[in-house]
């Protein structure tokens, strides 16, 4: 689960972090009020949507040579101005896709006079099993092209679980940074501070681009980015109170409440598969042929006829899907259980595209003898490259 760079400000700052001050807003109304909230003379107007790359992006109702999602301010008639500009706006930048995410909320926060501009962030590093500090002088800055470019910029510092944060972790990190004097002190209190949040919160990821050296020496959170495991926000009722659906695919949230794992691709061949690796090859294969996946959904090892026939409403709700592959092992999952569900479903929302379905394993027999049976324009298959070319034929 994503939250805003707003929301993302206020947990760290609950554990002790340096934030400028700032105000959320959802309307222009409420702008001038915000604005009187905080010190000045300077602003910064951000949008808040859930993606990165605001500054660089370009709204679509606005003139080509208009300013991004994230804009200075000098005075407070000069935040009013942004803020009728921006809220109720598409941007799009390169985290969005060309349709961009319209922006419902705007965080006028307090400016800073930045020295120095650093990258840091903490995430779960597979290969060691630990969580590692992701660091580097180029903040502000798309942190793929640094590691493309640069990659000799980029230091991981690993953590033991153990020992947490330790005093020569700081010391590396601040080393890396070229940290001194008050930004190095500031540095024994934040990154122990960040590890803390992580770890507490379940996060799964949390960047800070960027962390900044003001030109009074000391070190603040400028931007912030937060994802939570969602395995873990059974123990967080409080950040599971910060989810924001309209930020979020209104196919994702549906099938998060059928505890279907779906997540919403560019492609047009719609993908319903039982276990996550099966459903890359999967995915794979469909690319092989010359196609894209519409979606990854994975119904899961015991799914009920019920939740399958939700996977499957799922999927051609999408106007995107011009057909659908459904490609099922039946290990703990039964073929019959799939084939019922699949016939449920279709009977129920009709079937206006091609659709391909391949079973093996458990009660592979009953389940093509339903599918068989139904009466539906259901095309079978005898193995996975024989349906990845059926499908992409028909679609094609």
């Amino acid at each position: 689960m994503n939250i805003h760079e707003y929301q993302a400000k206020q947990v760290l700052k609950s554990f002790g972090a340096p934030v400028a001050e700032g105000v959320a807003i959802t309307s222009v109304d409420q702008a001038e009020a915000a604005a009187r909230q905080l010190p000045g003379p300077l602003y910064v107007v951000k949008s808040q949507i859930h993606a990165g790359g605001r500054g660089k992006g370009k709204f679509k109702e606005l003139p080509a040579d208009a300013k991004g999602g994230v804009r200075l301010a000098f005075s407070i008639e000069d935040v009013v101005k942004n803020a009728r500009e921006m809220l109720g706006n598409t941007l799009v930048t390169a985290q969005t896709g060309p349709a961009g995410k319209q922006v419902n909320r705007l965080y006028i926060e307090d400016g800073a006079d930045i020295d120095r501009e650093l990258y840091c962030s903490l995430l779960v590093d597979r290969s060691t099993g630990r969580v590692s500090f992701v660091v580097s002088t180029e903040g502000g800055m798309d942190i793929e092209a640094v590691a493309h470019d640069t990659p000799e910029k980029i230091v991981t510092i690993d953590i033991d679980p153990e020992a947490g944060v330790t005093t020569a972790n700081v010391a590396e990190i601040n080393t890396a940074y070229g940290l001194t004097g008050a930004a190095a002190k500031d540095g024994e209190t934040l990154f122990p501070i960040l590890y803390k949040a992580f770890v507490d919160k379940d996060m799964s990821m949390l960047e800070v681009n960027p962390l900044i050296v003001m030109k009074d020496g000391h070190l603040r959170v400028l931007d912030a980015k937060v994802s939570f495991d969602g395995n873990a926000l059974f123990r967080h009722e409080d950040m599971k109170a910060l989810r924001d659906e309209t930020e979020e695919d209104a196919k994702e949230i549906e099938a998060s409440e059928w505890d279907l794992a779906y997540v919403a691709l560019d492609g047009n061949i719609g993908c319903m598969v039982n276990g996550a690796g099966l459903a890359m090859a999967t995915m794979d294969i469909i690319k092989l042929y010359g196609a894209e996946p519409a979606n990854f959904c994975d119904v899961g090892g015991g799914a009920s006829k019920e939740k399958v026939a939700a996977a499957f409403k799922i999927i051609t709700a999408d106007p995107a899907v011009k057909g659908i592959l459904v490609n099922i092992f039946g290990g703990i999952m039964r073929c019959d259980v799939i084939a019922e569900g699949v016939v449920a479903a279709v009977k129920e929302v009709g079937l206006k595209v091609p659709l391909v379905v391949r079973l093996e394993g458990t009660n592979v027999v009953e389940g093509k003898r339903i599918l068989n049976e139904s009466g539906l324009a259901i095309t079978a298959a005898d193995d996975l490259d024989d349906a990845a070319q059926k499908i992409v034929a028909a679609v094609g």
